[in-house]
């Protein structure tokens, strides 16, 4: 038996099956593989399609210009609260967000949680934005010693909660305080300057427009804003 092997494995045809053997068996594997990533890939889309899209830095659609939880002010204030929204915490659930695209349960106060970010001229820090105006948490403490209607606590001892209601009642008192900006910001929207107020406002919400850190919305934002105030003048009547 080993002559008559060894007399096949010398025999040109015989390499030249084996050849095409092997790379027919090269080519089966090379599909087989290609086959399971296509179809991993296609689960992970499909898994990633499933979930509430992450829309902080990356939003697609006005999902942040519902109406606020405040429920009195002036409609120019209102109008603008809304359109800051828009680009930066546009979610169908704006208030409870975080940078990122996640969501917390717990607003009893800040969420205070300090999130990587990835993309961006602040790439390999980390951002604790939360809420409807994604505040940091060194900003929701200044502006709501200041600010808040409600602190609970005692002396110096003070906590502000994060719920909905106060995260509007303290962003609109904020830009209602001409001294906290220079300027009459509810003055300029009713003369008109919804650019001139978006860039002053930019140093703070950098999604605003003027290059800092602009998405898909900032181009859009004083064409959302006309149309938020036509909204809260209509409600204010």
């Amino acid at each position: 038996m080993s002559r008559r092997f060894s007399s096949l494995k010398d025999d040109p045809k015989s390499k030249l099956q084996q050849e095409i053997v092997s790379k027919s068996a090269w080519k089966i594997k090379l599909a087989a593989s290609i086959s399971a990533i296509a179809f991993l890939l296609f689960l992970l889309n499909f898994s990633s399609g499933n979930r509430e899209t992450p829309s902080v830095n990356s939003p697609t659609n006005a999902y942040g210009t519902q109406p606020l939880v405040l429920k009195e002010g002036d409609p120019y204030i209102r109008a603008l609260m809304r359109t800051i929204s828009a680009s930066e915490a546009n979610d169908r659930r704006p208030y409870s967000i975080i940078y990122g695209g996640d969501h917390v349960s717990d607003l009893s106060n800040h969420p205070n949680r300090c999130v990587p970010i990835l993309v961006g001229p602040n790439i390999g820090n980390c951002s604790t934005a939360a809420g409807r105006y994604q505040m940091i948490n060194t900003t929701w403490d200044e502006k709501a010693k200041r600010y808040h209607p409600r602190p609970s606590g005692f002396m110096f001892w003070k906590s502000y909660s994060f719920e909905p209601e106060y995260q509007d009642a303290v962003v609109y008192a904020w830009l209602k305080d001409p001294q906290a900006w220079g300027v009459d910001i509810s003055e300029l929207l009713r003369q008109g300057k919804i650019n001139q107020v978006l860039k002053r406002l930019s140093g703070t919400w950098t999604s605003l427009g003027y290059g800092i850190e602009d998405n898909s919305m900032s181009s859009k934002l004083p064409t959302i804003y006309k149309k938020m105030l036509r909204e809260e003048l209509r409600q204010a009547h």
